[in-house]
């Protein structure tokens, strides 16, 4: 997994530019903003992996 790309940051970003990616990412893949079922399961992994990037 390339860890940069999941969070839409270039290698060699900043400490600043990597938490404002992983916070953007973590709203947009939240289990929480995702209704029941297999969206909520797929938000669930996605945001595993961003919270691992990070």
């Amino acid at each position: 997994i390339d860890y940069y790309a999941l969070l839409g940051v270039k290698p060699g970003a900043s400490a600043d530019e990597l938490k404002k990616a992983y916070r953007r990412e973590a709203m947009r893949w939240h289990p929480d903003r995702h209704p029941e079922g297999e969206a909520k399961r797929a938000a669930e992994k996605k945001f595993k992996q961003v919270s691992e990037a990070y």
